[in-house]
């Protein structure tokens, strides 16, 4: 016996559903752009170049988003999820698709995708929840997801694309104080990854540091942690977009102990209390040097440093 009518239906549905969320993956990746067809009498040729611009994925709607964020949600197929996935964060880039993926339901169904045992698929999660992190209401949907993306960062291989994706997504929740209680576990990842990282991982690393350090409250978490090689960075050979985030990172940190209350913590001698507030002859040397240093803004933060 044959299927019932209604369950032919609903298959039917579905294969019309993933066929048009497929055909929009299709249309995007390919720019929407088709080859012209020779006329009737032409000689057959190479297809003429076609530098047109590729459509703008500000152009799908609500009804084609959604159909996206089904076939994210049915499919298994890895290549599918890590196409949908960059459709639906190209998409994000624009502030009213931003609202329609969340009112769709989107934000908990590529926040799913971040325990995909594939790290391609995880990457371009991190990605998709990266531009979608523009948006304050986005926000407070995707902090629930902050200690699984910090666990994604501490594990995925250093300097990976993963582990940069997730850098850059702590980057824009770090941006308020709202959530930064639920990173304090990561201080030390973090860490770990500003001595062990290369220049690309430095600097994302930094700009989460520097977003933290600017909160009086992450203060006490930040200087307990341990930077064998902060003082390596504070040289004038060091790049310079390193250089500047680790002063400002410094001098966020002297702010806030100087205008703490008379209560004091206790630190070991290997911590980053000790090297930017103990009796550091190194830390007033570096300090000296980089006073002569080329850059305005990194004599800047010098300035205000030692002026604390």
């Amino acid at each position: 016996m044959g299927e019932p009518r209604g369950a032919v239906a609903a298959r039917a549905a579905a294969i019309v559903l993933g066929a048009g969320a497929c055909y929009c993956l299709w249309r995007l990746a390919a720019g929407g752009r088709q080859r012209p067809r020779p006329a009737g009498g032409a000689a057959r040729g190479p297809p003429p170049a076609d530098n047109s611009p590729p459509v703008s994925t500000h152009t799908m709607d609500a009804d084609a988003l959604q159909k996206l964020i089904y076939l994210l949600h049915a499919t298994d197929d890895p290549l599918i999820q890590e196409q949908a996935l960059i459709t639906l964060g190209n998409s994000a880039a624009f502030s009213v698709n931003q609202d329609i993926i969340r009112n769709l339901g989107g934000l908990s169904v590529i926040g799913g995708m971040l325990s995909d045992c594939v790290p391609k698929v995880k990457e371009k999660a991190l990605n998709a929840l990266n531009n979608l992190s523009m948006n304050i209401k986005n926000q407070e949907e995707i902090q629930v997801y902050i200690t699984q993306v910090c666990g994604n960062i501490e594990s995925a291989p250093l300097n990976s694309d993963l582990q940069l994706a997730g850098l850059r997504l702590l980057t824009n929740m770090s941006v308020t104080s709202n959530y930064h209680p639920k990173m304090i576990s990561s201080i030390p990842c973090l860490l770990h990854l500003l001595s062990e990282g290369t220049e690309r991982t430095q600097i994302q690393v930094l700009k989460v540091l520097v977003n933290l350090s600017a909160n009086p409250a992450m203060t006490r978490h930040l200087l307990r942690g341990q930077v064998p090689t902060l003082l390596l960075l504070l040289d004038n050979c060091t790049n310079r977009d390193i250089l500047l985030r680790a002063l400002v990172f410094a001098a966020n940190l002297k702010k806030n102990v100087n205008n703490r209350d008379g209560t004091m913590d206790r630190y070991s001698e290997s911590s980053i209390f000790f090297t930017l507030c103990g009796d550091s002859t190194a830390f007033a040397q570096k300090l000296a040097s980089l006073l002569h240093h080329p850059d305005a803004e990194v004599k800047e933060q010098v300035v205000r440093i030692l002026t604390q």
